[in-house]
């Protein structure tokens, strides 16, 4: 079981498109390893974030599951309910599974344990997981071209960064406004 959660990751490391074509790949313990891969990407940013400003390594493991839902809620909605191909037809398990597979390479960030190499490693690491998040949802949204596939995954992230940044200025207290009289 080991060796085909290693074998997952690496394929997912390689970009390997087959990882999401395989059935075999979904399976019943699929769920459990697309989770710890979150989780393993959790603690990983948490690990490296911590040379330059302390973070709780268990709520970032949490956190990375709560992110995994949200970013496989968008991407369902999205790609199978608002832009559907004629083949779109799958159930959200399937992408849930997908989205955790794509962050594998969250985990590289496990090696950036020196402050010179935190901000190259965290760049490359989520432009590595963005391309296997377009890359998952080609293959397992049936999508016929990578435009496409890319368009659901960046609506997701716009729409995700909105209500992020929306969720964090609404808990700002206002700046007072002096007026001029």
């Amino acid at each position: 079981m080991f060796g085909e959660f290693l074998s997952i990751i690496v394929k997912s490391l390689k970009l390997d498109k087959n990882l999401y074509r395989d059935n075999k790949n979904f399976g019943e313990p699929a769920i459990y390893f697309a989770g710890l891969i979150m989780i393993l990407d959790g603690i990983a940013g948490a690990v490296a974030a911590n040379t330059i400003i302390k973070t709780a390594i268990g709520i970032s493991g949490l956190t990375a599951i709560l992110t995994w839902v949200i970013w496989a809620i968008f991407i369902f909605v999205v790609g199978v309910k608002l832009f559907p191909d004629k083949e779109t037809k799958v159930p959200f398990k399937k992408v849930l599974v997908a989205v955790g597979y794509a962050h594998a390479p969250g985990i590289l960030r496990f090696f950036a344990i020196t402050p010179d190499l935190i901000i190259p490693i965290i760049f490359l690491t989520q432009f590595w997981i963005f391309a296997g998040l377009i890359i998952s949802t080609k293959e397992v949204l049936n999508l016929k071209s990578n435009f496409k596939s890319f368009g659901v995954v960046f609506l997701s992230f716009l729409i995700i960064a909105f209500l992020s940044i929306s969720f964090v200025m609404s808990r700002m207290e206002a700046l007072p406004i002096s007026s001029i009289s």
